[in-house]
């Protein structure tokens, strides 16, 4: 280290100035967060309506309440998960390489994550499993979802996916509808102007606090603990919540653009400022931006295990994109995760739409804009199975992820408790 070099050191001083902010009892900011977060209770009670939420005989009964009919469902798949009926890892490396993976040492330390979004409508639930069941495939073991929130409250969906995540051991983000799609910026249309709404600017001025009491109501009522974070804003909300006892996560969205080393740096300092004594944070998922290489997700991988959250922060990349309205088509970066799977610890293989030469010729190929309508529209449009066949060709392009890693000796995450 050069004297140069040395200037960079940040002083107790500056230190002291931050801290004076956060603990100032008359900054009318963290007064506007403690507002929001006292609506709820004290951490430990939010915390204790959040595990009672979870519970699944909870999640049952307001499923029952709102849609009876997927009870009938979530049962099926507790006798198929009890029953075995889902194919074991060993026997699908056995699949994939016959007597040899019986000899092979796989590298279970950077086990890749293999992870479907969006998981829209819980009917696609079932579909996939009776598929992998099948097909002797996999299930994926983390699920992004997309939907509007209030809508999947209302029909049931949200509380049965819950619990159908719960029962077959995968995570669950959700995505919040303080997003930007809400309205908060009267300057902005609808989807026709989605750029406007990522990049910092999709949650202006009181939006934030309006974010924050979002995630708390969804966190107390119905155990949701994982959302997207898109704006700087709203991160730091997510910091503070943490910090003060709330045991919320969130993942930073690929709509936040992090697209550099030096964004990441930026991104865990502040997660490291606020990580608590144990060294936990909520920062648990890190998306990059679809413009990212190897050579940043391995200069970021080199500090993230210097701050201690190499266990901690999963790298989510995207694999495979919608074949509509996100990104310049083909889109296939499952090259380039087999290049980088063997040395960067704890990265999530992200499938957003099945592989391009699948997806490009269906009738209906998937289109990123499907998330922001309506599901009385999808089905009035005639569109409802088309989506599921979206759906079920992202989960198809996650199994062909999952089957090259294996033959490269690379292992995979997978629902946990339905792939022992």
């Amino acid at each position: 280290m050069n004297e140069t070099q040395k200037l960079l050191k940040i002083s107790p001083d500056k230190l002291k100035a931050f801290n004076s902010v956060l603990l100032d009892p008359n900054s009318q900011v963290m007064k506007d967060f403690f507002a929001v977060v006292s609506k709820y209770g004290t951490p430990q009670e939010i915390n204790r309506k959040h595990r009672a939420a979870r519970k699944m005989e909870n999640l049952f009964k307001i499923v029952q309440e709102r849609n009876p009919d997927a009870l009938k469902d979530l049962n099926w798949l507790i006798e198929q998960r009890d029953r075995g009926a889902f194919i074991p890892v060993k026997d699908y490396r056995r699949k994939v390489l016959g007597d040899a993976a019986d000899k092979m040492k796989f590298k279970d330390k950077y086990a890749v994550t293999l992870e479907v979004s969006a998981l829209q409508y819980f009917p696609w639930v079932r579909a996939m499993a009776e598929q992998a069941i099948v097909n002797k495939t996999l299930v994926p073991g983390r699920f992004i979802a997309v939907r509007r929130m209030k809508e999947s409250e209302a029909d049931g969906d949200l509380p049965a996916i819950v619990a159908a995540l719960d029962i077959i051991g995968a995570s669950f983000v959700e995505t919040l509808d303080t997003k930007g799609t809400d309205g908060s910026n009267p300057h902005l249309g609808g989807p026709a102007t989605i750029t406007g709404y990522f990049g910092g600017i999709g949650q202006p001025n009181e939006h934030a606090l309006q974010w924050l009491d979002e995630f708390l109501y969804y966190y107390t009522n119905y155990g949701v603990q994982h959302v997207l974070n898109f704006n700087a804003g709203t991160i730091l909300l997510g910091f503070l919540l943490h910090r003060i006892g709330v045991n919320i996560q969130f993942k930073i969205s690929v709509f936040f653009g992090s697209d550099n080393p030096y964004h990441a740096l930026w991104i865990m300092t502040m997660a490291k400022l606020f990580s608590r004594d144990d060294g936990s944070s909520p920062l648990i998922g890190f998306n990059w931006a679809n413009s990212v290489n190897n050579q940043t997700m391995e200069l970021t991988a080199e500090f993230r295990k210097a701050l201690g959250f190499e266990q901690v922060v999963r790298f989510e990349h995207h694999i495979t994109e919608t074949y509509k309205n996100i990104v310049v088509q083909p889109y296939n970066r499952r090259a380039e995760l087999l290049e980088i799977a063997g040395h960067v610890a704890n990265i999530a293989a992200k499938h957003e739409g099945g592989d391009p030469e699948v997806d490009s010729q269906r009738a209906h190929p998937s289109d990123i804009l499907e998330y922001f309508r309506d599901k009385q529209d999808i089905i009035a449009s005639g569109d409802w199975d088309n989506l599921r066949i979206n759906y079920l060709d992202k989960v198809d392009a996650c199994n062909r992820t999952a089957w090259e890693l294996t033959e490269k000796g690379l292992s995979f995450i997978a629902a946990k408790n339905l792939h022992k």
